[in-house]
């Protein structure tokens, strides 16, 4: 079971999620999204939360102050200990940078590179955060597995369509420069003749963009 909210914070709302229990942390780890970014109380246990970065935030490094306070709202109130603490420190990193081995325990990680981990500082808790938070709260079960085909189908989508607009523009400016140049030329301006056409370039270049 998947637990996911919805930080207002943002328009549109950015997705923020954390497993039901340990087991589902584990899942989580192997499944999150190259866009994710992890969160955890330093140093005690507490929930998975995870972070669904926004297409408009270019960096995991430049998360929005109030979207990054409620991800750190979230992880304090969903630890044990942590939540009844004051002045506390979250630690967030990419869910990639995530480290897994097979001694570890259930739901236990560390990173392949410690200078991807930031920190952010809770000085309290802020009720009406996790009040806002919890009224969009839902809890789902997923089929990662699925998720993640069909994650990688339309990101392959996207990936084609970009390709397929750099060769019509590619062609669109090798038309337009072949274009100029017969324009310029001396023997189409002066002798009447027509300028010579680089048709091989162009139908190359049109075989690419079909």
């Amino acid at each position: 079971m998947v637990i996911f909210f919805k930080s207002t914070t943002t328009n549109p709302p950015t997705v923020i999620y954390m497993g039901k229990d340990k087991v589902e942390n584990e899942d989580l780890i192997k499944y999150a999204w190259p866009q994710d970014i992890w969160f955890h109380v330093d140093k005690l246990s507490s929930a998975h939360v995870y972070l669904r970065l926004p297409s408009s935030v270019k960096s995991w490094e430049e998360i929005p102050q109030p979207l990054l306070i409620d991800c750190a709202q979230l992880v304090k109130a969903n630890s044990i200990e942590g939540n009844k603490k004051d002045n506390i420190t979250i630690i967030y990193t990419p869910a990639d940078n995530l480290k897994k081995t097979g001694d570890m325990a259930t739901g236990q990680v560390s990173f392949h590179k410690d200078n991807r981990v930031k920190r952010v500082y809770v000085a309290k808790r802020e009720n009406p955060i996790i009040n806002r938070l919890n009224k969009t709260k839902v809890e789902k079960e997923v089929d990662h597995e699925q998720e993640k085909v069909e994650r990688l189908k339309v990101e392959a989508a996207v990936r084609r369509a970009a390709a397929a607009e750099r060769k019509k523009t590619d062609l669109e400016l090798a038309r337009a420069r072949e274009a100029e140049k017969a324009a310029r030329s001396y023997d189409s301006l002066f002798s009447g003749e027509p300028e010579v056409v680089d048709e091989e370039a162009l139908k190359n270049l049109e075989e690419d963009f079909m």
